[in-house]
């Protein structure tokens, strides 16, 4: 892999990429040591090849097996100073075609893309059809039963707001604040043959594991009025996993924007 990297510095040069990815075939974003299936790994080894040096690649979450990234953020640093119109055509030309490194740019050596992210928007996407889309099979979840929308968005202003998801996480040794914000939880309707293409859109400063796949599960269940929305009170209040809702299928999840 030719480039024409420049000398080292003293200063650490920081640079952002931004990341589309088709999660269908690897083991979520963090590198695993019993697999290279990640897309971390594979970001990371091929800046090996074109660096000539290992260098760590931050990134502003970790989404799971089968989750989706329209732009997920990431940074990485080193002494080179890069050629970045070179370095975009070898990601171009080595990547897989599945994963897609949309834009590189140089940031503060501050930059840090968990740490300075502000705010998250995340979209799960239900097909609420009798019949199934065999096209977006990956990308969907398909549920025939049609669902009570009001009353999923009544059940949704009562999870926004700041408050302790720890009922929506399935970590179940978490050590750190389960304290979050959601600002919004919108639901768009798309209307399909024979049903609806469902969006549930949650923007918030920042998600536990699985939370946002738990609220949509949760939503579902209300949807399907296995639970009322004023159940959204009674969840909160048991701080357990058990008292909110199955926990969605990955594939309807995509990663649409970090905020900074």
């Amino acid at each position: 892999m030719g480039n024409s990297i420049s000398g080292k510095r003293d200063t650490m040069n920081n640079y952002k990429l931004t990341i589309s990815y088709d999660g269908t075939r690897y083991h979520g974003w963090q590198s695993q040591k019993h697999t290279d299936g990640t897309i971390q790994q594979k970001l990371e080894d091929l800046l090996e090849r074109f660096l000539g040096e290992r260098v760590e690649l931050h990134g502003s979450g970790r989404t799971d097996a089968g989750v989706h990234a329209v732009a997920q953020v990431a940074n990485f640093k080193t002494k080179k100073e890069l050629p970045i119109d070179e370095l975009q055509q070898a990601f171009y030309d080595y990547l897989p075609q599945d994963i897609m490194v949309t834009e590189i740019v140089p940031v503060p050596e501050r930059f840090h893309a968990r740490l300075s992210a502000k705010a998250k928007w995340y979209r799960y996407t239900i097909y609420n059809s009798p019949k199934l889309n065999v096209f977006e099979r990956q990308y969907v979840w398909h549920l025939s039963e049609e669902l009570d929308i009001a009353a999923m968005e009544q059940a949704a202003e009562y999870l926004k707001g700041e408050h302790d998801f720890i009922s929506f996480c399935s970590n179940k040794r978490m050590k750190k604040s389960s304290v979050r914000t959601v600002f919004a939880i919108r639901i768009v309707i798309e209307p399909v043959l024979d049903g609806n293409r469902i969006h549930i859109d949650y923007y918030g400063d920042g998600f536990l594991y699985n939370m946002v796949r738990i609220l949509t599960g949760t939503l579902i269940e209300v949807g399907q009025h296995k639970k009322q929305p004023i159940d959204m009170q009674d969840i909160f209040a048991a701080r357990n996993r058990q008292f909110a809702g199955i926990t969605a299928p990955p594939m309807g999840l995509k990663l649409m924007e970090v905020y900074y």
